[in-house]
């Protein structure tokens, strides 16, 4: 099986935060299958198990359903990557969700506060990976085993890379380490500057200790870590007040000199069941693995997908092939990134675009998977899936149309793509752009992303095509419904005021400008009323 990872998620691992002495932890449990921290190091197979909960607890609400981590209304709504993915995309020009559930429309429309349920998921979430790490590094702290320090150095990461998205999202969370111990205390609150730096000398630390480049897949090793760090410091600027545009470059090119990777020869691969590692993609440097039989769940894949079906312009079941699943009809794109996808509205460089292309299927970009609805406008925040720009980007079949190894009818084994070989030519692109200008370097990256985009080189751009303004567009055409954009659009300067504005934004059909501070959410109001150390963030 691709992706055997997870294949050990029928053993508990308990590795909550324990408020007991240690001769309590010196225990057997009665269940043999039941992994507990005085016992984690009993077998070494529990090591790996005990890994495996860490990087599942991005993609899944628990071991079973009804045996959720974190106890929810709707434990779908409240998995990481899927709350995650709203955060970064019906808050931005990409997306608008129909639904009426409570949080969704202040998201749609740049108005949440600290109430908001989604922002409390991804927190809470993002803090219990980081309650995980810690306890395991804690529990296997001094081993001289070379597969127990590597097991290490992928919890390092996984915990770097839950603090890289509260730093993105929220700047200032509270801070625990392995340090910390266990038992009942307030975390101390932490300064985005201050965590920058934590991550990035973090990643540096555990690089020799990870697998080489390639060799890991889907777990993390020296090219995720070079790609989380080129990541960070690409950002450098909105985190701490100062870029760091070369050192953003030295990473990126460490990923782009690997042998390991290579661009997929069809973008569409990367959006299909066989997008692995396993099947050949070596565009795919790390994702968060799915398996319609074993990481069964409606947060990764299957909601993105579901989510975007509507039965009558997208129908999940002839497009995506889940049929026990039904259509959810709830995201969709505004028609601001349909602008930014299609290089003009009514024309395909010189070929106008008849009627009946309701899919963009003459569009010489390959990377087009939109559909026209109803109404490429949406009328109101509320109004219905069947309004605006769908996308079937994400398919759960394989990329040549079959059924997947491990199909499910109900369930993706599409892994979500974190982060891809295309992004680091992209990240060096802007990178060079932003310390030398316009040049052929840059130019020369950006084609290589257009070229596969095209098929060939007539979409091919020069020196005298780009600005900022079109490497941020490059980046949307590209990385749309992947969980980028909202960051984007900070780094640029346009997710907030008035300089850019698409449908909806602020409240407004047209768009209107918006606060400067709803580039950082709040840190939410559970966490501010039960820890007195936290000072919530400005605006809110």
């Amino acid at each position: 099986m691709k992706k055997n990872i997870y294949l050990i998620f029928s053993f508990l691992v308990s590795v909550l935060v324990y408020t007991s002495c240690t001769d309590d932890l010196d225990v057997t449990p009665i269940d043999p299958n039941q992994i507990l921290s005085g016992n984690l190091g009993d077998d070494p197979a529990y090591m790996e198990q005990t890994l495996a909960k860490l990087y599942a607890s991005f993609i899944i609400s628990g071991q079973s359903d009804g045996d959720d981590d974190i106890t929810s209304s709707n434990t779908g709504f409240f998995i990481t990557m899927r709350a995650l993915w709203n955060l970064q995309t019906i808050t931005t020009d990409e997306g608008m969700c129909a639904w009426g559930d409570v949080g969704i429309s202040d998201l749609n429309t740049q108005n949440w506060n600290a109430q908001n349920p989604f922002l409390t998921a991804v927190y809470q979430r993002l803090s219990l990976s980081i309650t995980y790490a810690n306890d395991f590094l804690n529990v296997t702290a001094g081993s001289t085993d070379a597969n127990i320090i590597k097991y290490r150095a992928e919890a390092r990461f996984l915990r770097a890379f839950a603090y890289y998205w509260l730093m993105d999202l929220f700047a200032n969370p509270p801070f625990t380490t392995e340090e910390d111990g266990v038992g009942k205390y307030f975390p101390k609150q932490i300064q985005r500057a201050d965590l920058f730096k934590f991550i990035v000398d973090e990643l540096k630390a555990i690089e020799p200790d990870l697998g080489e480049a390639g060799s890991n897949y889907p777990q993390a090793d020296k090219g995720t870590c070079w790609m989380l760090l080129a990541k960070t410091y690409l950002n450098a600027e909105v985190y701490t007040g100062t870029a760091q545009w070369d050192e953003c470059k030295t990473y990126c090119d460490k990923v782009i000199a690997s042998p390991a990777y290579s661009l997929a020869d069809d973008y569409r691969q990367n959006f299909s069941a066989n997008n692995d590692r396993g099947h050949g993609n070596n565009e795919m440097i790390f994702a968060f693995a799915e398996d319609g039989v074993n990481t069964q769940g409606n947060g990764g894949i299957t909601f993105i997908i579901q989510s975007s079906s509507d039965g009558t312009y997208i129908d999940a079941k002839t497009l995506h092939d889940l049929p026990d699943n039904p259509n959810w009809n709830g995201n969709r794109a505004r028609k601001d990134l349909m602008n930014i996808l299609v290089d003009t509205i009514s024309t395909y460089g010189n070929v106008p675009i008849p009627s009946t292309d309701t899919l963009f299927k003459m569009a010489p970009d390959k990377r087009i998977y939109l559909s026209q609805k109803r109404s490429i406008n949406i009328p109101t925040p509320s109004a219905s899936g069947d309004f605006g720009i769908g996308v079937y980007k994400f398919t759960a079949r394989n990329h040549d149309g079959s059924r997947a190894d491990n199909y499910s009818p109900t369930f993706a084994s599409t892994d979500f793509p974190v982060f891809r070989l295309a992004d680091a030519y992209l990240m060096r692109a802007e990178a060079v752009f932003n310390t030398s200008g316009a040049t052929v370097a840059v130019v020369s990256d950006i084609n290589m992303i257009r070229e596969r985009a095209y098929g060939n080189d007539s979409g091919n751009i020069s020196v005298s095509d780009v600005n900022a303004d079109f490497i941020l567009d490059e980046r949307a055409r590209e990385f749309y419904y992947e969980g980028h954009r909202r960051t984007d659009l900070v780094r640029f300067g346009k997710f907030t005021g008035g300089e850019y504005n698409w449908q909806w934004k602020g409240g407004t059909f047209d768009g209107t400008s918006t606060s400067s501070h709803f580039n950082i959410f709040p840190i939410p109001g559970d966490e501010i009323s039960a820890n007195p150390n936290i000072i919530q963030n400005d605006g809110y």
